[in-house]
């Protein structure tokens, strides 16, 4: 029986890989982002920006003027980027966590136990809001790159709980007994056994958490939180907090208000972040299909 969620899947995959890399080559993408706040069409009347979704505009354009379409093509690859770097860090922790505790007995299934109910006892976009507006990392000189880790280190616990679980029952398995008895070294244990059997979990957790993240991503640029910004001095002593991240999230900053007035603004981006959680979500089943097909 085919698998129609892992093709579908790949399908969507590709399509989004393709706006990330050959995107900003087509003709039709406004590579410069130049805006234009006045337009003056035929008629002799005039237009103020933002413009509505039209044939010069197909998404229409953004409070600067600058057209929708192109921002999503060119933020494209910095947000799937920026939402992979997370989720990977994520890992790259969580699993040699999770497997130092694979005994379930000692220092470290405590710790990462620990880790887990701290970090679950508040909804993570909250926890999030918190670390980030901390002045240490408000005024950090590599803001983006700290903005990386923390989020990346709010979930640790609770993936590294889930992999120290599985390990802790692969390590009551008759096979993990018979590895030992005959000798095998430590290394081969964790290469034949831990990680052999745990890659499939990994792999489909890992796709639904790239969906996670880019649903965080959103929440945050609701909330006003970027991951790069400047500040630039508005007057004596003042200064203001200006986004300089083509991120998809930064153009739903001010969707409270853009929802009213102009709602592509906020929409579209919006639905481009779903796209990504769809996309993900959608692989993440086919590939839990996929390493399951024996038990069907």
């Amino acid at each position: 029986m085919r698998n129609k969620f892992l093709i579908i899947g790949c399908v969507l995959l590709a399509i989004l890989l393709f706006v990330m890399f050959i995107g900003p080559k087509l003709p039709f993408v406004d590579t410069k982002l130049e805006g234009e706040r006045l337009f003056f069409p035929e008629n002799g009347k005039f237009q103020k920006a933002p413009f509505a979704p039209s044939e010069r505009q197909w998404l229409g354009s953004d409070r600067d003027g600058r057209d929708l379409f192109s921002l999503i093509v060119m933020g494209a690859k910095e947000t799937i980027l920026l939402i992979f770097g997370i989720t990977f860090i994520r890992y790259l922790i969580a699993i040699p966590l999770g497997l130092s505790g694979y005994k379930n007995k000692g220092i470290m299934p405590k710790i990462i136990n620990g880790w887990h109910k701290l970090f679950s006892s508040l909804p993570t976009i909250f926890i999030a809001i918190i670390l980030l507006n901390m002045p240490f990392l408000l005024y950090a000189e590599h803001r983006m790159y700290w903005a990386i880790i923390v989020l990346a280190l709010v979930e640790v616990g609770r993936v590294s709980y889930i992999i120290q679980q599985q390990a802790h029952l692969i390590s009551k398995k008759p096979y993990m007994d018979a590895g030992i008895t005959i000798g095998m070294k430590p290394v081969n244990l964790l290469k034949n056994y831990y990680l052999s059997n745990l890659a499939p979990d990994i792999a489909t957790n890992f796709c639904l958490d790239v969906g996670r993240v880019a649903l965080l991503m959103g929440q945050l640029a609701i909330f006003g939180i970027f991951m790069k910004v400047e500040f630039i001095q508005t007057g004596y002593g003042v200064s203001d907090i200006v986004n300089t991240s083509l991120e998809w999230g930064t153009m739903m900053r001010e969707a409270r208000k853009d929802v009213v007035t102009a709602f592509w603004i906020p929409f579209f981006p919006a639905l481009a972040l779903a796209y990504v959680i769809f996309t993900f979500n959608i692989l993440g089943e086919g590939l839990r299909r996929y390493f399951n097909r024996h038990l069907d």
